[in-house]
């Protein structure tokens, strides 16, 4: 089945980087003139939305709504290197604001991984989307438990390993560390209410255990829903269609 067709957009952030992105119409004219929802999609740490997996999610998810995809800072044919996670924030802001430009009146954002992180910090700590939906999100910084996460740390903080991201996934990397450490999704979280937010997490995911999604959802208040999916592993590859047609009703559901 072919994708919904998709048209290249060209956002800049507020600290003036340039952000690569596509707008998908909704797939059923109805949806856009019974209820004007735009979904911003935010993928993970060496993601983009030029990716068949994540184009797969935006295409399940324009039969809900307009559907907005971009990637973060650093990743593709995005300008400037990726913070992994900190100020990203501005780069969710740049989807937002561009997709209230266009015509939505009700935007939520979907985040997968690092992705889950920044738009549950996006909406702690600039607000002004109506609904977020972290899947597969980190609840902390640094955490080193698993081995997949051992193997970022590295490609995050060794030259060998930015080069390595560079050239084999197109990710440019920030050289240094954090300074201030910025505030971690858990802590982010309580400032979204009365927002909704959904936090969906597997139970297989070989990334972050499912500490995270419930540290990330008792830091929230209401209203919050957790989803904890069996046998689901990490974030966009892992997303099957079953499971965005029910994160797309789960937003419709809060915007009827």
């Amino acid at each position: 089945m072919p994708f919904a067709p998709s048209f290249p957009v060209m956002l800049r952030t507020e600290d003036g980087v340039r952000i690569d992105a596509a707008h998908t119409p909704p797939r059923h004219a109805g949806v856009a003139a019974g209820n004007g929802v735009g979904i911003v999609v935010a993928h993970g740490f060496t993601g983009s939305w030029r990716e068949r997996s994540a184009r797969r999610i935006v295409h399940v998810l324009s039969g809900y709504g307009g559907v907005l995809a971009f990637d973060f800072r650093g990743h593709g044919r995005s300008g400037g290197e990726t913070t992994v996670g900190d100020v990203e924030i501005l780069d969710v802001e740049a989807a937002v604001r561009h997709a209230r430009t266009i015509g939505y009146e009700k935007v939520a954002v979907v985040g997968f991984s690092m992705g889950a992180a920044v738009a549950v910090r996006h909406a702690g700590l600039l607000r002004g989307v109506d609904a977020v939906v972290a899947v597969s999100g980190p609840a902390r910084w640094y955490y080193r438990g698993t081995r997949p996460m051992r193997q970022v740390h590295w490609a995050i903080e060794q030259p060998v390993g930015r080069f390595a991201a560079r050239l084999v996934k197109r990710t440019r990397i920030r050289r240094g560390r954090w300074d201030p450490i910025p505030l971690p999704p858990y802590e982010a979280a309580a400032l979204i209410a009365p927002v909704p937010l959904l936090v969906v997490h597997g139970d297989a995911d070989t990334f972050f255990p499912l500490e995270h999604a419930h540290q990330i959802y008792a830091g929230a208040g209401e209203p919050k829903e957790l989803w904890i999916e069996p046998g689901y592993g990490h974030a966009e590859a892992a997303a099957t269609p079953d499971l965005v047609r029910r994160i797309g009703k789960w937003i419709s559901s809060n915007f009827s």
